[in-house]
């Protein structure tokens, strides 16, 4: 049989535990339908891939010095020819690969702040690249939300129509593109990729009581710059209270990250609450998440992810949503009530809904317990039709759902 030769493309390795996380499953569904490919990436941190997964991995930019802020001339020299490097570049990688996957994350959306020269140009460039050599590329669980800013528009829904193959992560996904002129007829919704990934084999036990609070570095979103700092002081001093209260009634918290750029977050609640009662975990994947999750009566999370891993141990969630795709992943899950705005949070209201979510604690449970088994079998229906679009020629091996 010849080998498929398949690229994987995406901000993996760079710090963001869910984007790995999207990697993690994608690569077990291949090791586990096509183990004869041979698979290697296109990312954002090229070493941190090759040591974690074991598979060889490009740097996404030529210009090493793409995450940093352009303010001499020489760096916006770099900058500016990094990019038209990087045509060639992403061309001729992209031509030694039988199929191209993109791996979830959210590729077509601006919900976090985002240049349009970034990530979506690279994206633009990849589905261009893959049109014009005849290799397809493949959209797979992506999240995608209304883009206002006309340049970073265009370019997404430029490589979105260019994508050989699409699907979301959930249904405002699709409709979003749809609004943005794409073509969303054939394209369908799965769950998030992260609920293939198998649970702990046994999870752990925490202490009585034991909430775990997911923390994140939040400033708003691409509409928010003005008032960026505005935004994360009151994210921050709400948390901070709303941890204090949980200390004060003799609870255990857990501080968890879904992303390096956390740790400030987690010093400035760990300063600000001076108690033995509140810790901090080191997590280095989306399995380590759903560890400390398991371990818990309850958790409260603001990043999407973090929000899955509790949701898939089966371990009541509260929401603090800084874009609608949190709210209909809670949804989804049949937790929709228990959310709260992260760009408001209010830490007596965020208190009074957390009550309320431990009040209904067991009947939640088992909610979980239905929804993960409904999530697991659309997943397998999503690797059997991406079997189907990108590899016609060979024959699956049999999946069992985690």
């Amino acid at each position: 049989m010849t080998a498929v030769r398949v690229g994987v493309f995406g901000l993996l390795g760079s710090g963001n535990l869910g984007n790995d996380g999207s990697l993690e499953a994608v690569l077990g569904y291949l090791r586990a339908e096509h183990p004869e490919a041979v698979v290697d990436a296109l990312c954002g941190g090229p070493e941190a891939v090759t040591a974690r997964f074991g598979i060889p991995a490009t740097r996404l930019h030529w210009y090493r010095g793409e995450y940093r802020t352009a303010s001499r001339a020489g760096a916006v020299a770099g900058k500016g020819l990094g990019k038209l490097v990087d045509v060639f570049r992403t061309a001729a990688w992209v031509r030694r690969h039988d199929v191209v996957i993109v791996p979830g994350m959210g590729v077509l959306e601006a919900t976090l702040p985002l240049r349009p020269w970034g990530f979506p140009y690279s994206l633009f460039l990849l589905c261009a690249a893959g049109r014009l050599l005849g290799t397809p590329v493949a959209l797979v669980g992506v999240g995608a939300a209304a883009i206002r800013d006309r340049p970073t528009r265009a370019l997404v829904r430029r490589a979105a129509r260019l994508a050989a193959y699409r699907s979301y992560r959930d249904a405002q996904s699709r409709d979003a593109l749809r609004a943005m002129g794409v073509d969303t007829s054939r394209d369908e919704v799965y769950p998030d990729l992260a609920f293939s990934l198998p649970k702990p084999p046994s999870p752990p036990t925490g202490p009585p009581g034991l909430v775990c609070v997911g923390v994140m570095a939040f400033h708003g979103g691409n509409d928010d710059r003005a008032r960026a700092e505005e935004i994360h002081r009151r994210y921050l001093d709400g948390t901070i209270r709303f941890v204090r209260a949980l200390v004060e009634d003799g609870r255990p918290v857990r501080l968890l990250t879904g992303d390096a750029v956390d740790a400030t977050v987690v010093t400035a609640i760990l300063d600000a609450v001076d108690s033995p009662l509140v810790t901090a975990a080191e997590t280095a994947s989306l399995a380590d998440l759903t560890r400390e999750m398991a371990a818990a009566d309850t958790a409260v999370a603001i990043r999407y992810h973090n929000l899955i891993c509790a949701l898939k141990a089966g371990t009541p969630v509260l929401a603090v949503t800084y874009a609608a795709k949190s709210e209909a992943l809670m949804a989804q899950m049949g937790l929709g009530e228990y959310c709260h705005p992260a760009r408001e949070v209010d830490a007596d209201r965020l208190l009074e809904r957390f009550r309320d979510l431990e009040k209904r604690s067991t009947e939640l449970r088992q909610t979980l317990v239905e929804r993960n088994e409904t999530a697991a079998r659309r997943l397998d229906h999503q690797f059997a039709a991406l079997t189907a679009a990108l590899f016609p020629t060979t024959t699956p091996t049999s999946r069992k759902a985690p």
